[in-house]
Formats: structure tokens, sequence, C-alpha cells
């Protein structure tokens, strides 16, 4: 009896749950039924198997999509010839978990084809969560060992001419699609490697969606509207997937196409639909520790590039001075994220990032040119029913002393949770008028007159 034979015997056809498991209820961590280690083990046979009769330069010239049919139709033939007791859905799973070992990432690879699915993460060869609608979920996607999941991660590193070692155990990456990786294996993560991955999503939401889902009122859209077209500065502040991303992009559509963008980042993930935009993106040193391209070298550099607009993904160090700097100079409109829990906070950060770049600047300097640069902070945060929402818009007012003022210009009033879990509340004006309401003047801009009218604080 060949090994093949052996290991189909343990499955009968129909007996094996499918590996993606992403709208399955998921068993504990080392909870695996037989089945699904057998069909494990036989996936890692066929695809040994294949590796030695499939050569892998003329796969890679048949392009995607004939590739897949090429494993496809040579994991059925051999399925066929010793595991004849494998038929019907059984068949067909093996067969396609097998093509995405040999192809893709493996296991990952149907959790990472649903687009309901924002991010994976993998902390153990039988842990692998995933996030949907913003709440976590345990998959029954198994690796087959530590070993495994480092097959996968070379398969991500490899064709960005990128290494994970002893030596370099941490590495960002992104994945032909635009989603970002993070990989971190041992020793620093003694128990696994583990991969974590913040998929592209390739339809990026407008405001219409983001009304549609509770995360603002078309009247907070409208003001956003006018402050991207008044070149207002904004910073979007909020914690780690709370959607800050996702907002910048729906800002950056209110920019008009006559204007010319760029955008700093590190890594790539904003995607704006105007037709001139330059796209700056951070480089990590090489192996050797040369090469290296930070944000601030590229927001130092955007300066001479003549942008209409600055927009910088994420500031998280000291190209925070150089942002502030660029601001204050002349380049009005820009845009920016930072990771922060308040308004207050995210001013704070800033602050803290510009003390990074080295000026020994006295702290109500630092302060006095944030309050002239920075208009408004948007805050956003994810509730524990998965929501994402703007809780907080706050004016940047003035200085009262050494300290920066602010107000709230509209905010989030949570009431309860219904029996289902979900946050119950309104997102109501607090009736003060913006400062800066005057430049929608001189922009033309006409808001209602209503629009600052309190409801109900």
């Amino acid at each position: 009896m060949t090994q093949f034979q052996w290991q189909a015997r343990k499955i009968q056809p129909g007996g094996v749950t499918g590996g993606g498991g992403a709208n399955n209820p998921a068993s504990r961590p080392g909870q695996l039924s037989q089945n699904v280690v057998a069909l494990n083990e036989l996936k890692f046979t066929l695809h040994q198997r294949l590796i030695e009769e499939l050569d892998p330069n003329k796969l890679e010239g048949l392009g995607k999509e004939k590739a897949r049919e090429a494993v496809e139709q040579a994991a059925r033939t051999l399925i066929a010839a010793e595991m004849p007791g494998i038929v019907g859905t059984t068949r067909d799973e093996l067969v396609s978990a097998v093509a995405d070992e040999v192809l893709g990432l493996g296991p990952l690879e149907p959790l990472l084809r649903d687009p309901t699915i924002s991010e994976v993460m993998v902390n153990h060869p039988d842990t692998v969560f995933y996030e949907k609608e913003g709440r976590l979920y345990l998959s029954s996607v198994r690796f087959r060992d530590d070993q495994h999941i480092m097959r996968i991660v070379e398969r991500i590193v490899a064709p960005l001419g990128r290494r994970v070692d002893e030596s370099s155990p941490m590495v960002d990456a992104r994945l032909a699609d635009g989603s970002r990786v993070n990989v971190i294996i041992p020793p620093v993560a003694p128990k696994s490697p583990t991969i974590t991955i913040r998929k592209f999503r390739a339809d990026k939401m407008t405001f219409s969606d983001l009304v549609a889902t509770g995360a603002l009122t078309n009247e907070l859209a409208e003001f956003f509207r006018a402050c991207v077209q008044a070149k207002l500065n904004i910073i979007i502040s909020g914690g780690t997937g709370s959607g800050k991303t996702t907002m910048l992009n729906a800002l950056s559509s209110f920019i008009p196409d006559t204007e010319r963008i760029v955008t700093i980042e590190d890594p790539t993930e904003l995607q704006l639909q105007q037709g001139h935009i330059v796209t700056l993106e951070a480089r990590p040193p090489s192996l050797e520790g040369k090469g290296e391209v930070t944000q601030r070298d590229l927001v130092r550099n955007s300066l001479r590039m003549r942008p209409d607009r600055i927009i910088v993904g994420e500031v998280r160090g000291p190209e925070a001075f150089d942002m502030l700097q660029a601001m204050n100079t002349g380049h009005e409109g820009s845009l920016g994220t930072v990771h922060a829990n308040t308004p207050r906070d995210a001013l704070a950060r800033i602050e803290n990032m510009v003390l990074m770049a080295g000026f020994e600047l006295p702290v109500k300097a630092i302060r006095e040119q944030m309050q002239s640069a920075i208009h408004m902070v948007i805050q956003i945060s994810r509730f524990p029913d998965g929501t994402r929402k703007v809780v907080s818009v706050a004016e940047v007012s003035g200085m009262e002393g050494q300290v920066v003022t602010m107000q709230d210009l509209f905010r989030f009033e949570q009431t309860g949770i219904d029996t289902d879990g979900r946050v119950l509340g309104e997102l109501k004006t607090t009736g003060i008028r913006p400062r800066f309401a005057e430049k929608f003047e001189v922009a033309g801009i006409h808001l209602p007159p209503d629009m600052f009218t309190p409801t109900g604080f």
C-alpha cells in the first residue's frame, strides 16, 4: 500500500470541511478533528510530489490563470491515480488547497480571497484569526508546523529582495495586490513565526458608504467637503484599525483635479483618483544598512516638487516638524493621520515627534507652530460592535499662555447598546461656529445657515 493510499483511507468522501473556514465556526486552537489533520497531511504530500513533477520555470511563463489550471489538472491526475477514494467536494477542496500551496500563500489564500475580510493574523500554526466587519474571529485555517509558516513567509519576502532570519527577525512587506504584511519570527516571537496582513481594499469607501455605515452624517460629510475645498490643514486621529486611512481616502476625493498632489507613505496604501498625483514611498535600509529613505527625507523633497497638496499617510516621526513647516509656508490643504486616542492626544503626539527631529526648540515655539499650522483634528474610534465612527471634530483655535486651545465642533454622544450589542448614539453639533468659517466665504463655499446650530447637548 502506498503512502497516498494509506492517507486517503483516513478520509471518506465529503468528510472534510473546507480549508478557508472564513464563514464557518472555528474550533479552539489544538482541538483539530482527525479529518482536518489528515487533509493537511494529504496537502503536504501532494504538494511535495507536485514540486518534484512540475517545472517551476514553465509555470512562471504560463501566467497566473493558466499556471493554476496546470497545477489543478496535475493534482487531479495524481489524486485519481493514487487516491481514488477521494471524490466530489472533498477532491475539489483538496485540489484547490494544493494549488494554493504551489502558487499562492497556502492556507491563507481562502481568507485573502474573501472580500469581507479586512485583516488576517497568523499567531501559531493552529491559531489563525481574521477581522471581519470590525470583529475578530478564529479561523479553521491551519498550518502544518512552523516550517510551513516560514515557507509562506519566504514566498512573501523573496520577490521583494528582502530576507527574514535570526539576524533580521522583523520585516514589513507588501503583496502584489497592495496588501500590507508584517512578519516577525523567533527568537523575537519565541512561540511561532507570526504574520499580520492588512488587506488592500480595491474598492475604496466613499463618503456615501461611510454615511450608510453610520460612521458620520450627511451634514458632517458636507462640512468635510467644505474644509478640504477651502484648503484647511487636517489631521485624522485614531487607534489602530479605526479607519484613518479610509477617512483620508474619502477626504482626498474632494481635492480638485486641477491640483498637484504629492503623497508620502510607508508603505503605500492611499487610493487617490485625481489625475495629477505623485506617490512617494519610504524605503528601509539594505542588509548593509545603506540606502534608507525616510518619510522626513520625502517630506523635505516634496517641497521642491511644486505641490498644491501634501498628504502624509501616517505621521510617525521627525517628519512632523517638516510637515508643520510646510503647512506654515504656503502649502495649505495638507492632510495626514496620526495614532492617538483624542484630538488633544494627537497634538501631544505631534509635539513629541517634532522633538524627535533633534531641534532644541522651546515647547512654546513648537505649540505656536502647531496652532498656526493645523486647523482641525478629526477623531475616529472603533467600537466593541466593530463599527467605526467619527467621535469628535475639534478646531485648533489658538493659544492661551503655553497651552494650545481646542474646541469641539461635532461630538458623538453614545446613549447605550441595543440587544444585538450594537452601539447606539448620535453625532451632534456643539453649536460652536469655527473660527476658520471665514475661509469658506473667501473660497465661495456656502454651508447651510443652521450647520452649527446646537443639537441637544
